[in-house]
């Protein structure tokens, strides 16, 4: 299928987790004659989220757009579709990750998105978790952020800023800072 007749679909569903639920959605995608793209699933209390870029022909995306509806109904799940468009990626020379254990408290992620906003990064993927407190230790929030700088950003003035912000927050904290050249990028390779 060329890339102009090539249609895109995201699609979440949302529901009580239970065995199989997974298994039943992306069987019915492929049912339909579209293709899985990209997906995300994520456990959020008894909850279950899945995230999905479909591609497919114009056909299979309106099958799917038809049909998913009524087995989202039969399955008790919540779906929201939205038509969208193949994006070509600009250039990305740097992806910087970090890890983070701080203490809990309101605010903290908003902190450290707010670092990658400064910098002028596009973040990927953005993960959190909190481990309740018990008798020995108090609540503790983990995060891992993947983002991405553009052509016109150097990714190395982050690193200063993340280490200082775990100082200032008395977080635990690292960070990989991985710079990609124009023709290592072509041939797939890391410097």
């Amino acid at each position: 299928m060329t890339a102009l007749s090539q249609h895109f679909l995201v699609i979440t569903a949302l529901g009580v987790d239970r065995p199989g639920i997974v298994n039943a959605i992306t069987r019915h995608v492929s049912s339909c004659g579209c293709n899985i793209e990209d997906s995300r699933l994520a456990m959020l209390g008894e909850e279950f989220t899945f995230i999905m870029l479909l591609s497919g022909s114009w056909n299979a995306i309106t099958l799917i757009e038809s049909t998913l509806p009524l087995k989202g109904a039969e399955l008790d799940l919540l779906i929201v579709m939205k038509r969208t468009a193949a994006r070509p990626r600009p250039a990305m020379p740097a992806t910087v990750w970090v890890q983070v254990e701080v203490p809990d408290s309101p605010h903290l992620i908003e902190r450290f998105t707010a670092l990658f906003d400064a910098h002028q990064m596009n973040i990927a993927e953005l993960v959190s978790r909190t481990q309740p407190s018990d008798a020995d230790t108090p609540a503790q929030l983990f995060i891992q952020i993947t983002a991405h700088s553009p052509a016109s950003q150097d990714a190395s003035n982050i690193d200063q800023a993340f280490k200082a912000l775990c100082t200032e927050l008395n977080a635990q904290g690292s960070i990989n800072v991985v710079n990609y050249t124009q023709h290592d990028e072509q041939d797939g390779v890391k410097q």
